[in-house]
């Protein structure tokens, strides 16, 4: 099973919509989570085997004419699954720094003798993407990417969000538009390496069927802070059990990340 950075990925697949208390678009609130010097690493564990790790960094640049962030996603595999399946996917997004929405994304995939590449540009003027590989589309208004959905979902004002609300926002991912919902299960504190988080619990609301048994199955506490960083991600996965994508290193956050001991 290959399990890396495309954890995030699975769950754009899977995703459905719902019923719950309400289900709306947030704005974003001016940014103040994350800066472009930026760096987190994480580590794809299941049971005691070490699949891979997936880092993302931030760094300030310009793109027609306009200053951005870009971000760069790099999932590899490790270890024993490296010899088996050998991956290094690739994910560039080029984003505005006031709206979050993407200008351009990249996608570069080597998943053993498996190779995919697409670029992906975006015209904000009438809402069409150019896709390297299958041309022009129309897509929704504020669509995102992969990698700017990340970034969107941590300047998202949660203290506006009610505990069973879901958070919905539509994605361009793999040449097609995919929704994301992700339901607020509320604030939750967990144990980490780097002690005791207070977190904000999600679960994005995946589809019951041949990797999933229940709609909640996967779940990501994001820090209950000003960085708002994804430190857990769960999934309960048929036949592999529970996989965990943990935060180990960090580099650069825009404010200090502490735990409920350092504040002690």
């Amino acid at each position: 099973m290959r399990i890396c950075l495309p954890l995030l990925i699975i769950l754009l697949l899977h995703a459905l919509c719902v019923d719950a208390q309400e289900l709306f678009t947030p704005p974003v609130k001016t940014n103040h989570a994350f800066v472009g010097t930026e760096k987190l690493i994480y580590q794809i564990k299941y049971g005691f085997v070490v699949g891979g790790n997936t880092t993302l960094s931030l760094t300030d640049t310009v793109y027609n004419g306009k200053q951005v962030f870009h971000a760069l996603a790099i999932g590899q595999t490790t270890g024993l699954a490296n010899t088996i399946y050998g991956v290094e996917d690739i994910y560039e997004s080029w984003f505005d720094k006031k709206t979050n929405l993407p200008l351009k994304s990249v996608r570069d995939i080597k998943e053993g003798k498996y190779k995919h590449y697409n670029e992906v540009t975006y015209n904000r003027n009438n809402n069409t993407i150019t896709s390297s590989i299958s041309g022009v589309h129309q897509v929704p208004e504020k669509i995102l990417d992969l990698s700017s959905t990340f970034y969107y979902l941590r300047r998202v004002d949660f203290s506006k969000v009610k505990e069973g609300d879901v958070v919905f926002v539509n994605m361009y991912f793999s040449d097609a538009v995919f929704p994301f919902h992700l339901k607020y299960m509320g604030k939750e504190t967990i144990r980490t390496k780097f002690g005791k988080i207070n977190c904000l619990k999600l679960s994005p609301v995946v589809e019951v069927g041949r990797m999933f048994k229940a709609p909640n199955d996967l779940t990501i506490w994001f820090s209950d802070d000003d960085n708002c960083i994804p430190v857990l991600v769960r999934m309960d996965i048929r036949i592999v059990g529970a996989v965990y994508l943990k935060l180990i290193e960090y580099e650069h956050t825009a404010n200090p990340f502490v735990s409920s001991e350092t504040k002690k």
